[in-house]
């Protein structure tokens, strides 16, 4: 039982399954489909999750043939939020077909050695202290798997989620979207998106004549799902709303969704984890789904390889829960509100969306904040401990150095903790550091190239492998890199070789025991 088990072949699991091959544990991907589903639900990939494909230096494959949009929408509002002035190398959001994406994971994380099978479907499980015991429906009948941890990552419908016990509350949908792939002939210039009393909607071009269209409308307020959607339905609800209906025809596909929003109360049970939309449901405004749910997975699979290669501390495995289940209760705070704003079709919603729009427009720190959020770049883990230094949790830029082309996502590709020692100083010392008490650690010495905000005075920090500043000193420190930022992390291999220049500091506590 020394695999994972993964429910679900979308990005999600997809994801994971790759980062925790990087982590060199076995791993087998269980899809219901036989073939992947050729509608794409999603289109948008943000900053943040491009942030994390080049981690592991998969994001140009996205790049060379994803659109890129210098701007996101919030709640559809006519004033987008400016990604340029975000603090990343990506500062545009990239429309990108899910089925692509999935492709492009795939890829990856098969070539990593993950065992993807389709056909293959999890109909229930059962666990105990040692493991768990997967029930599967496979093309050619039923079979068990063992497990020592198995993933949901299975869609809002979880068979992983309720096979565990896992509650799913929330509430459930009271207003209705629609959402259309269809050739345009008189296709608008560029995205579009517009909003008044008869409904709103966006429009992005996809491939060839092909656009996707979504948006709402009055009709769809009501609780109970609307009929199918048709074409002449959807072309008098964008006449209704745009003055046109930009020549629609052929329809490749016609959907509706709800609002029905509902977050996991346990992201972790047991020998069970949940991960993107097992773990949280809620409208898709913004675009934020695929993007937070790739974001879990690169945040539990470094803490699961750890666990299962016997590296982890105690209760590492357990913060993937404390870190990520706030994080999901913001989305749902956010689509809640940009729900609102979506479906703002009275005088005084309207209202609401000018004001907003034109503070959108006219103050730049409300627009950087809500890009921030938006693009999650903003997300940060709270540190356990008081007293810990400011960076501690908080997303780390990709820091440029004075030595070489390395920056630290390039540092990131292994998949391990990166230590940084900004001096430049104790190179030799931290390499036979990493050798003698750190195996697995990579290390770097050298200054920055160039001041980075928030990281002046700062002289040396671990970051862990999903990007996020594990510890930090600062000048303070008299300048040599502590040992405390190593200390008791890999306790079987603690002593210090010799003629290594480091030493205690008070100021930084050591990471948990086998954090790499």
């Amino acid at each position: 039982m020394d695999q994972v088990i993964i429910s679900g072949a979308g990005p999600v699991g997809l994801w994971l399954a790759a980062e925790l091959r990087l982590g060199g544990v076995p791993v087998t991907v269980l899809e219901a489909r036989k073939e992947r589903d050729p509608h794409s639900k999603a289109l948008t990939v943000h900053p943040r999750t491009l942030e994390v494909l080049a981690f592991r230096s998969v994001a140009e494959r996205f790049l060379t043939e994803g659109l890129r949009i210098p701007n996101g929408h919030f709640g559809g509002l006519e004033n987008r939020l400016d990604f340029q002035v975000l603090d990343t190398p990506f500062p545009f959001t990239l429309a990108l077909p899910q089925t692509r994406t999935e492709e492009l994971l795939e890829e990856h994380a098969v070539s990593a050695g993950a065992r993807v099978r389709r056909g293959h479907r999890v109909v229930g499980l059962t666990q105990d202290a040692d493991g768990a015991t997967v029930n599967v429906e496979g093309p050619d009948g039923p079979y068990t798997l063992a497990a020592a941890y198995v993933v949901g990552c299975d869609g809002t419908r979880s068979t992983v989620r309720g096979a565990a016990g896992i509650d799913f509350p929330g509430t459930g949908a009271t207003t209705w979207g629609w959402l259309a792939d269809v050739i345009l002939d008189e296709p608008p210039q560029g995205p579009l998106s517009m909003s008044g009393p008869h409904g709103g909607m966006m429009a992005v071009p996809l491939s060839g004549r092909i656009h996707r269209l979504v948006g709402g409308d009055p009709a769809g307020t009501r609780p109970d799902r609307p009929g199918e959607l048709t074409l002449e339905e959807l072309r008098g609800t964008v006449i209704r709303i745009a003055g046109t209906d930009f020549g629609m025809r052929d329809p490749v596909w016609l959907s509706r969704f709800g609002n029905a929003t509902r977050q996991a109360t346990q992201y972790r049970k047991g020998r069970v984890l949940l991960a993107g939309d097992a773990a949280h449901m809620h409208f898709p405004a913004g675009g934020v789904g695929l993007n937070v749910g790739v974001q879990d997975a690169t945040n539990l699979g470094w803490k699961l390889a750890a666990t299962m290669t016997g590296r982890a501390p105690e209760g590492l495995l357990d913060s993937y829960h404390t870190e990520r289940h706030p994080v999901g209760a913001e989305l749902l705070l956010s689509t809640r509100a940009q729900t609102a704003l979506l479906t703002g079709y009275s005088t005084e919603g309207q209202a609401l969306r000018t004001l907003l729009s034109q503070l959108i427009a006219t103050v730049p720190e409300f627009s950087r904040v809500l890009a921030e959020r938006l693009s999650a770049l903003a997300v940060g883990y709270p540190p356990a401990e008081s007293g810990a230094h400011p960076l501690t949790g908080h997303r780390a830029p990709d820091l440029a150095f004075a030595d070489s082309t390395e920056t630290l996502f390039t540092l990131l590709h292994s998949g391990r903790h990166v230590l940084l020692d900004l001096t430049g100083k104790d190179g030799p010392a931290l390499e036979q550091l990493a050798r003698n008490a750190a195996p697995g650690l990579t290390v770097h010495s050298a200054p920055l190239s160039e001041p980075h905000a928030g990281w002046s005075g700062v002289t040396a920090a671990l970051i862990r492998p999903d990007g996020h500043v594990s510890r930090a000193v600062d000048e303070r420190d008299d300048g040599a890199v502590p040992i405390g930022l190593l200390q008791d992390m890999w306790p079987a291999r603690s002593a210090v070789g010799e003629g290594v220049d480091v030493r205690l500091s008070s100021s930084c506590s050591a990471l948990p025991n086998g954090s790499s």
